[in-house]
């Protein structure tokens, strides 16, 4: 079973404590694609604009990823992202952002991707989130996530899109920010209330934390990483796995989900020892099936 995606594809400098990325590609629907293709085959909806100097072929290249939903946009200019972590590297710090073509109509989704049934809402406006959604015809599980900056801005509308999805994926600061509480397992439950059957809220290096509609917890910690040196697409690799995985399954009962979330936490564990893509491109299924026998061993008691 394939898994769609559709978010953004940009241009991002980054900078560390260890160093720094200029020009380097990005964007949520890249990491999500890499990480996914693990697992299933990836349906790709994005848009760049005829600046973008990356050629997505070539980065997927040997990968079962279909790149006709990518939009070339003449006259346009690809999204770009300037930010910057300091000390733990918990937090990114956005230094100089330019929505370019994604503030512009989204991509249209090919007729031939449009009876996906397992789909990912990549972080954008939830506007557009609810457009590119209403292209397809009848998809079963839909997960989406989300940032500060609609939470602040777009409210009334996020709040129409929690309730088409099953699955809301956010941080511990954003489930917060919406919810109002600054217990997470209240804000979890809040969450639930708004529509989604279920809510799984990051806390970074101190794991996940989820909450189904039925009133199954679920709490895992992050894989431990030494070699950390750019969190960038963490979140979206996270997701990118454990929508592969699900899709791959064909399941998203509560035992396949955990194994998911399982899937999500080892796969953003490589992602962040690199820059850019250059951790996660560089490795092969077996690392990550590794790491989650690790994983499964350090939480068994």
């Amino acid at each position: 079973m394939s898994v769609l995606v559709t978010g953004s594809i940009g241009i991002d400098t980054v900078t560390t404590p260890l160093g720094k990325s200029e020009n380097c590609l990005g964007g949520s629907a890249v990491y999500f694609s890499m990480a996914a293709s693990f697992f299933s085959p990836v349906r790709f909806v994005g848009v760049v604009g005829d600046d973008c100097p990356f050629d997505l072929t070539k980065v997927f290249a040997g990968r079962d990823i279909d790149l006709s939903g990518l939009e070339v946009r003449p006259g346009s200019k690809t999204f770009r992202w300037k930010g910057s972590y300091q000390g733990d590297m918990s937090q990114a710090l956005t230094d100089a952002l330019q929505l370019n073509v994604l503030a512009e109509r989204p991509p249209i989704v090919p007729e031939h991707f449009r009876d996906s049934e397992y789909v990912f809402l990549a972080n954008t406006h939830p506007t557009l989130q609810m457009q590119l959604l209403d292209q397809l015809k009848k998809p079963k599980f839909i997960v989406a996530d989300t940032m500060n900056c609609w939470i602040d801005s777009q409210p009334d509308e996020l709040k129409k899109l929690l309730q088409r999805i099953n699955v809301l994926i956010l941080n511990d600061g954003e489930a917060k920010m919406l919810t109002k509480c600054d217990n997470l397992a209240l804000a979890a439950q809040e969450l639930i209330k708004m529509g989604p059957k279920a809510v799984i809220i990051k806390k970074g290096s101190n794991g996940s934390i989820t909450l189904d509609s039925d009133g199954h917890w679920f709490m895992l910690g992050a894989y431990p990483t030494v070699h950390l040196k750019d969190p960038t697409g963490a979140g979206d690799a996270f997701a990118g796995a454990l929508m592969g995985y699900l899709a791959s399954a064909d399941r998203t009962d509560t035992k396949h989900l955990k194994t998911a979330i399982a899937y999500g936490t080892v796969t953003a564990s490589i992602v962040i020892e690199g820059f850019s893509l250059s951790s996660i491109a560089a490795i092969g299924r077996s690392l990550i099936d590794k790491r989650l026998g690790e994983l499964k061993e350090m939480t068994e008691f």
